[in-house]
């Protein structure tokens, strides 16, 4: 799959004197993953609902799937999938009662049975949503999320609340979709999240894109110093920073006669680099 499937320019919205988005600039191609990360009130919600449609810009140019969601008419809203953070299905309903009537919105949806299979949900079809585990609850929001075949997904938040068993079921399922081609766009506090994921991600505070890539090579990160940890025979824990840490270790080898003990070879995580984007923001 070629070209973008959101392009966005200098979009802004305000709230009061609150510049919720001031300035954002995004590329999202067709077919990537693409992770949006920022502390609470940070603009990402607001920035997902402006690309659905569901809330208006002050000012900038927005293009989702080749038309303004401003403007965009049914056809356009059919192609464009979203799961809020707040749960959508009917309590009384059942699961496949619930996905079947969401089905009849869409002029080309999915079968729901081949929907409910895909979110892990068929041993749970005939149990009302009031009755599901907030995790399954999830499952369900993300199965009428993507019931209309759509070309790009919207999630906010996804696996708030999850517990590690149900994030890591939660994230295969995703992969299934990306393989199958659908662009998703993915908003998240949880940094391990983003790095398993997503192909390329952006870090927003106070309204703006603060960085923008790989999570592997982001703001610098895969070119950062590296630190290098051992043991000394006394038991003291020893670390140096290095920009060339194969010679370091090399050294160490020579020094220590073969095996290094406690040998260690870091470079900053995700976290590290996001907490010092945040923080250079508060400082300013």
């Amino acid at each position: 799959m070629t070209g973008y499937a959101v392009r966005a320019r200098g979009v802004r919205k305000r709230y009061g004197e609150v510049r919720a988005v001031d300035g954002v600039d995004l590329d999202i191609r067709r077919g990537e993953v693409f992770g949006i990360l920022g502390p609470n009130g940070a603009g990402k919600s607001t920035t997902v609902e402006i690309l659905q449609g569901h809330r208006g810009r002050d000012g900038g140019e927005v293009t989702v799937l080749g038309e303004d969601p401003e403007t965009a008419g049914r056809d356009w809203q059919a192609r464009v999938g979203i799961v809020w953070q707040d749960e959508s299905a009917p309590a009384e309903l059942t699961v496949a009662e619930t996905v079947r009537h969401f089905a009849r919105y869409y002029p080309r949806s999915r079968d729901p049975d081949e929907v409910i299979a895909l979110v892990g949900l068929e041993a749970k079809a005939r149990s009302r949503t009031k009755m599901l585990s907030g995790g399954q609850r999830r499952r369900l929001d993300v199965a009428l999320g993507v019931i209309g075949r759509p070309e790009l997904l919207l999630l906010d938040e996804p696996t708030t609340g999850f517990d590690p068993v149900a994030r890591r079921q939660f994230w295969g399922l995703i992969r299934e979709l990306a393989a199958e081609g659908t662009t998703i766009v993915l908003t998240t506090h949880y940094l391990e999240e983003a790095e398993a994921l997503t192909d390329r991600l952006a870090v927003i505070a106070a309204g703006r894109v603060r960085a923008l890539g790989e999570a592997a090579t982001l703001a610098g990160r895969a070119a950062a110093r590296a630190t290098v940890h051992w043991t000394e025979p006394d038991g003291s824990v020893r670390a140096e920073e290095t920009d060339t840490p194969t010679r370091a270790v090399a050294e160490l080898g020579r020094r220590f006669d073969g095996e290094i003990p406690g040998l260690r070879v870091t470079r900053p995580t995700l976290e590290d680099v996001y907490l010092r984007l945040i923080e250079a923001e508060n400082a300013s």
